[in-house]
């Protein structure tokens, strides 16, 4: 009876979030998904001889050698980049001081773009983190997949609790040959540190890679609710403190601030273009401006 139960609710959890996904997946939202994307990449296509006017930068220097002549790479516009979907399902996805946990809203932004790509015609793929790579499901099509791809999200139950994005963003290189639009969903309570930056980089440079910020508020700023026991949910660590002091307020914002500006600093230097999410507000407007911004800026 337990495991009916336990499945009706799973499938009921997974309906209510492609119904919302759907939904917010409107004409307006791919319209800012697709030209957000689109068109950006360009694929080796053959060689031919050079013609004078043509683009230095785009000869074969290892071709142009071997044969005494020189020649030039030709490149075709790609049609179908593919999205894959970098998600962290850490520990400290689970909190939730509002309505919804950092995990749900994650499932509803990535089922959001999982559909706007659906309906350009874009395969979608997964890869699930923690501080290891949990789940890959290689880019594919169809509702079937799709809903696969929020069942992942929502109720995978990973091996590790920590939160190493660096781990993933390796991982993706090493998985996909192709040119893609990169999306990766995280609330990066991570070390910020060299490691986590070169592989920002080294998949903005192959890949169109955006950062979706998943915060709660509570994690900003806390309330003043007088003696609270922290436990840290990815190391288990215990801390007591007692928040009607204004001034441990005041240290732990002060805190969070460095930290959150050290994050935009190393995004900022790498060139991704990042979105902050809170979870206890409603995400499709922000995430269709940053799009239509995101298009507006790169014309």
């Amino acid at each position: 009876m337990r495991d009916t139960q336990a499945l009706n609710e799973l499938v009921q959890t997974v309906r209510q979030v492609e119904i919302a996904a759907n939904r917010l997946a409107n004409d307006t939202m791919v319209g800012a998904y697709l030209s957000s994307f689109k068109g950006r990449g360009m694929d080796f296509e053959d060689l031919r001889d050079y013609a004078p006017g043509d683009d230095v930068r785009h000869i074969d220097w290892n071709v142009t050698n071997r044969l005494g002549r020189p020649f030039v790479k030709r490149y075709r516009e790609e049609r179908e980049l593919g999205l894959t979907l970098l998600v962290d399902i850490s520990a400290s996805g689970e909190f939730g001081s509002g309505g919804a946990t950092k995990r749900r809203l994650a499932a509803e932004v990535a089922g959001t773009l999982a559909f706007a790509a659906a309906r350009t015609g874009d395969k979608v793929g997964l890869l699930l983190f923690t501080d290891e790579v949990e789940l890959y499901l290689p880019p594919g099509k169809g509702r079937r997949h799709l809903l696969r791809v929020l069942r992942e999200i929502l109720f995978h139950s990973p091996a590790g609790r920590g939160t190493k994005p660096a781990i993933a963003l390796r991982a993706l290189l090493h998985r996909l040959t192709h040119r893609s639009m990169a999306v990766l969903i995280s609330d990066f309570l991570c070390p910020l540190d060299h490691e986590l930056a070169q592989a920002l980089g080294r998949v903005n440079a192959r890949h169109d890679l955006v950062c979706l910020h998943l915060f709660d508020p509570c994690e900003v700023q806390l309330p003043a609710v007088g003696l609270v026991r922290f436990e840290d949910a990815e190391t288990g660590e215990l801390l007591e403190v007692n928040l009607a002091r204004a001034a441990n307020r005041h240290i732990y914002a002060e805190a969070n601030a460095q930290r959150l500006a050290t994050l935009d600093l190393a995004l900022q230097r790498e060139g991704v273009d990042t979105l902050r999410l809170e979870t206890s507000q409603p995400f499709a407007g922000a995430l269709q401006h940053f799009f239509e911004h995101r298009r507006w800026r790169r014309a």
